[in-house]
């Protein structure tokens, strides 16, 4: 699967874009149609600590889920976007298979 990764107003570092697409190819474990996913990275700046933004937008025939996290690191937000995803995917699959049953 194709990752594009793109961070907003700055420079991702190399180790970091290499984690998200590790934690985003893993998702194809639980659903076989992955054709590839955009993953969108901002920093708000504000005062508050949690102000690193990620988005994930997986292309999938059908709709395409997307989620968006907030928090202190990318890391955190990372994890917790492939988390919600993995859900997302497991449940579409499992609605899949009702279907053809």
């Amino acid at each position: 699967m194709k990752v594009q990764v793109q961070a907003v107003n700055f420079n991702a570092d190399k180790e970091l874009v290499q984690q998200i697409e590790e934690k985003v190819n893993s998702l194809s474990k639980f659903y076989d149609h992955l054709i590839d996913a955009k993953v969108f990275l901002k920093v708000q700046k504000t005062s508050e600590k949690e102000n690193k933004h990620i988005e994930i937008k997986l292309g999938i025939p059908g709709d395409d889920p997307v989620v968006k996290k907030v928090s202190h690191t990318f890391e955190d937000a990372l994890l917790q976007s492939v988390t919600s995803l993995k859900k997302t995917l497991i449940k579409r699959k499992e609605k899949l298979r009702a279907k053809h049953k």
